[in-house]
């Protein structure tokens, strides 16, 4: 059996899935009725980055998604394959998003409109430049929960993508403030990330609680893809579970580490990532040496 996995926010790049739409007419009907649907030109923004807006939280999410969506459908059926010969989705951050719409238990219609009300939400959470994010290499999850205890920081853990990689959300200052605390104490390098707001943390609750409620209004499908969460990082067939801890993952951590070993423990050996860039795979294969991982973001791939 195989999984699937979609990437989340900074994987963009102009002219994602360019390729597939230029070359097949079920990736052009794709971008069509997402567009229709978000009453967007996602087009222009991908092909053309109209008024740079392929890096604004409020575009780059629903584009994100379209690329990935276009390249899934195009994968699905130059291969002629069922998704019935998948055994589990998952996807980092909005890319969770894609998995639910991938796997069918929601609609294309319904994740494109609420996910470009995602986009919106976050963009609009916290004033400008007031908040951010850092990358930091070298230590896991539980090194810096130390770190921030012991010094009492008030900053939080958004990413936790591999033992060697995590992702702090918090003030922009204090970010700023404690970098060399943090180089001094065991992590190798420090990188404030160039995004709008501090995604996965506190500072998303109000714009959570927003989204929730639109959250609470879709309709789920049963089948046997089996997703999991950001939230808990375990295995869910339940869309009770699935919707609730998809209702809590935007001011929680991303659990990716912990998602990969539950995947590693069901037995899963091997995964596809679908989506622009690979960075994924490159996490996975820090986290784990048991997947043989292939990914697909260009037409070659699929050969």
């Amino acid at each position: 059996m195989t999984s699937v996995v979609f990437p989340g926010q900074g994987s963009q790049t102009l002219g994602m899935a360019k390729d597939f739409h230029d070359n097949f007419r079920i990736s052009q009907l794709a971008f069509e009725e997402i567009e229709d649907y978000t009453q967007l030109n996602i087009r222009k923004i991908i092909f053309q980055n109209d008024q740079n807006k392929l890096d604004l939280t409020q575009y780059t999410q629903i584009c994100i998604f379209a690329a990935s969506y276009v390249i899934f459908k195009s994968y699905i059926n130059e291969n002629d394959l069922s998704i019935d010969k998948i055994n589990v989705m998952m996807g980092h951050s909005l890319g969770e998003y894609t998995a639910l719409t991938c796997s069918n238990k929601i609609n294309l219609k319904d994740c494109s409109i609420i996910l470009k009300k995602r986009g919106e939400l976050m963009n609009e959470a916290v004033p400008p430049n007031e908040t951010g994010m850092a990358a930091l290499i070298g230590n896991n999850s539980q090194q810096i929960e130390d770190i921030i205890f012991k010094n009492k920081l008030n900053l939080e853990i958004a990413n936790d993508n591999s033992d060697l990689q995590i992702v702090i959300s918090g003030s922009i200052n204090e970010l700023k403030e404690n970098k060399e605390l943090f180089l001094n104490n065991g992590v190798k390098k420090f990188v404030i990330l160039n995004v709008s707001s501090a995604f996965h943390s506190k500072y998303m609750n109000k714009a959570q609680e927003q989204l929730a409620l639109e959250i609470e209004k879709l309709i789920f499908q049963k089948n046997n893809i089996r997703i999991i969460s950001n939230y808990d990082a375990n295995l869910h067939k339940d869309n009770n579970v699935i919707k609730l801890n998809l209702q809590k993952q935007m001011a929680n951590r991303v659990n990716w580490t912990n998602s990969i070993k539950t995947l590693e423990k069901f037995g899963e050996k091997k995964i596809i990532e679908i989506g622009p860039g690979n960075v994924l795979s490159g996490l996975i294969r820090r986290i784990s040496k048991s997947f043989d991982i292939i990914s697909i973001n260009k037409i070659s791939d699929l050969n």
